[in-house]
């Protein structure tokens, strides 16, 4: 008997590991593989037992729920039917995902055989410019945050003149309603691997260096193990797959600041330093690690490649809607019925997001607004819900698409208090380079509570302190506070005018 339970983290906070423990000491004999989650958050923790028919999933689970499985598995009163067939699973596109919640993390046989290191394969018989220009043929650009085109940063580092060259993967993660990054490392890892190999094939970067914060112990080891085996087979070291060139990673853990999100202050941090950002000019693809030509994409970038390369440009480009391409895979979080992950090509409206695949609000109430974007993104009314999921259409609407992170709120939520978390959260946070993001969060505070006592004069000032620092801050931290804040007022004008007249 096969059976699949998940070591991702948030199926181990809601008792994966306890469950573990039940199926050993139940059917000792039984082949249990922690693999990563299916990304359906509220059916955690997730077991899946491998038919004759196909895998059927049961959840979500708890310890007195495992006798049950070495019976009549059709009568379990968890049985939820085959996993491929779930709704919320089986309406999704998966391309970066298509692996995770599918095999054993750490087999790369088990990766072999879903389709790992085609792509790599297949780069290896290109010439390195030929492979820059199959990436910035797929339209991918950077879905850390600013969707900066990828293809354009590894032109920039390929034909930089430098003795040596770095990959660096940007795994901090550190929005809130983020967890993309984390399910790929723990879940499938060899894509992460496999996306840095063919980027440092393609730039002629040697060595690659991975960036995970320190909050994520369980991805932390999952990649370190994954690279031990990545080198042991030859995917790493002095020749990929005994024909490429020299390419090898390593595994760095920060500390949890929020600012090492931002590319340059991680470089910082990679170097030993402390973590603040650094002004541009230079870029960080002339003159990043130590000095030297960097690629710094976030791990869903680089885990996109492989499934580009295995595929090609077109197939990959064909996703999507305008200069948004390929799949997004969106994170859903905060008071809704259907949390998770769940991958999709862009284009599908804020709505159908928020009502069909989220379901809702999990209290029943009406969607007051989303966040978009993590602690720094706009707060989106239901006005705005026929908004198309898209970098610049969301840019058109003064919000950001940002990680794809989504918080939803029920219309319980008072924004004022939102906006003032947005102020504060920057407040604390900043790393204190530019004054408009060290001084604009502490005096933003400041001045929401004044709006907050009834100080109608207040509002203009938060105004003037949001286009200061959305105009000087170095970088995303102070630069995208104003967005939260100035959604809110914009949009929930009724939050803020209610507090003024309570107070009066």
């Amino acid at each position: 008997m096969k059976i699949y339970l998940p070591l991702d983290s948030a199926a181990v906070a809601l008792g994966a590991d306890e469950i573990a423990t039940a199926i050993r000491a139940q059917h000792p004999d039984a082949t249990l593989v922690r693999n990563g989650s299916r990304g359906m958050v509220w059916l955690e923790p997730l077991i899946e037992v491998e038919t004759p028919a196909g895998r059927m999933a049961f959840g979500p689970m708890t310890p007195a729920d495992v006798p049950a499985l070495f019976g009549d598995l059709a009568a379990h009163p968890k049985a939820l039917g085959l996993t491929e067939d779930l709704p919320w699973l089986k309406a999704q596109t998966r391309l970066t995902f298509a692996r995770v919640g599918v095999i054993d993390p750490l087999s790369l046989a088990d990766y072999r055989a879903h389709g790992g290191l085609s792509g790599l394969e297949r780069a290896l018989g290109m010439a390195p410019a030929d492979m820059v220009t199959e990436v910035t043929n797929s339209g991918l650009r950077g879905r850390g945050g600013a969707g900066f085109p990828t293809g354009i940063k590894w032109k920039t580092v390929s034909e930089a003149k430098a003795d040596r060259k770095y990959i660096v993967c940007n795994a901090d993660e550190g929005d809130s309603a983020t967890f993309a990054d984390r399910m790929l490392m723990e879940g499938d890892p060899f894509t992460l691997i496999e996306g840095m190999v063919i980027a440092g094939l393609a730039c002629g970067a040697t060595k690659g260096f991975v960036y995970i914060r320190s909050e994520y112990p369980i991805a932390i080891e999952v990649m370190q193990k994954a690279v031990e085996i990545a080198r042991a087979e030859g995917v790493l070291g002095a020749r990929v797959l005994g024909k490429g060139a020299a390419f090898d990673m390593e595994i760095r853990v920060g500390a949890g600041a929020y600012v090492c999100g931002e590319e340059t202050s991680l470089l910082n941090s990679l170097e030993g330093k402390r973590g603040i950002v650094r002004a541009k000019p230079p870029l960080p693809a002339l003159e990043g690690f130590l000095g030297k030509p960097t690629v710094v994409n976030n791990v869903i970038s680089l885990a996109s490649v492989p499934v580009i390369f295995e595929k090609g440009a077109a197939h990959y480009k064909d996703f999507g809607l305008g200069r948004s391409r390929g799949t997004i895979p969106l994170q859903i979080a905060g008071n809704v019925k259907y949390g998770g992950l769940y991958e999709i090509a862009f284009g599908l409206t804020l709505g159908e997001i928020v009502d069909k695949i989220g379901g809702g609000t999990a209290s029943g109430r009406p969607v007051k607004a989303v966040q978009v974007g993590g602690p720094l993104g706009a707060y989106f009314p239901r006005s705005l819900f026929d908004t198309p999921f898209g970098y610049e259409e969301f840019a058109g609407k003064d919000g950001l698409i940002g990680h794809a992170g989504l918080t939803i709120f029920d219309d319980s939520a008072d924004m004022l208090e939102m906006a003032r978390f947005a102020m504060e959260f920057c407040a604390i946070e900043s790393c204190g380079k530019c004054t408009p993001c060290r001084i604009g969060a502490v005096r933003g505070v400041e001045t929401i509570n004044r709006i907050k006592r009834g100080d109608a004069a207040a509002m203009p000032i938060l105004t003037d302190l949001c286009n200061t620092m959305k105009s000087g801050s170095l970088c995303a931290l102070g630069g995208f506070t104003p967005y939260p804040v100035m959604s809110a007022v914009t949009h929930f004008p009724d939050d803020f005018s209610t507090q003024k007249e309570a107070a009066e």
